[in-house]
């Protein structure tokens, strides 16, 4: 599966973007999704998971009530709705996709699949 992701930009403390990752295959509700970012002199890290049919979702501690992981199995999209957006949320931020049998993953290890990565850098 190809991912491209798209809606990053340059924003003040407090506001919002959407982040969309759209995929190339046809059966993409059998793919678990997943955000990661990674900022400057960091490893990748988890954001936020989604299953299959989106009915699950997991956040990492810091952006839990910032942020909003959807998906549109019809449209094989995956979005990140985040608000509130601090300097701390400056990174590059990666969509990723996996097969694997679990119903989430927060593993980036896991994830066999990753998009090309979209710029947000949050200004103070």
């Amino acid at each position: 599966v190809q991912l491209q992701a798209s809606g990053g930009g340059l924003v003040q403390a407090g506001g919002s973007l959407r982040l969309s990752c759209a995929a190339s295959e046809r059966t993409f509700s059998n793919y678990r999704m997943g955000w990661f970012r990674q900022a400057p002199g960091k490893e990748r890290e988890f954001v936020a998971a989604i299953s299959r049919s989106g009915a699950l979702a997991s956040y990492t501690e810091s952006v839990k009530g910032r942020f909003t992981i959807s998906r549109d199995n019809a449209k094989n999209t995956v979005d990140l709705q985040m608000n509130s957006l601090n300097p701390e949320d400056t990174a590059v931020y990666y969509c990723a996709a996996d097969r694997g049998q679990a119903v989430l993953s927060r593993s980036a290890r896991t994830y066999d699949y990753w998009g090309q990565g979209t710029q947000v850098t949050v200004s103070s």
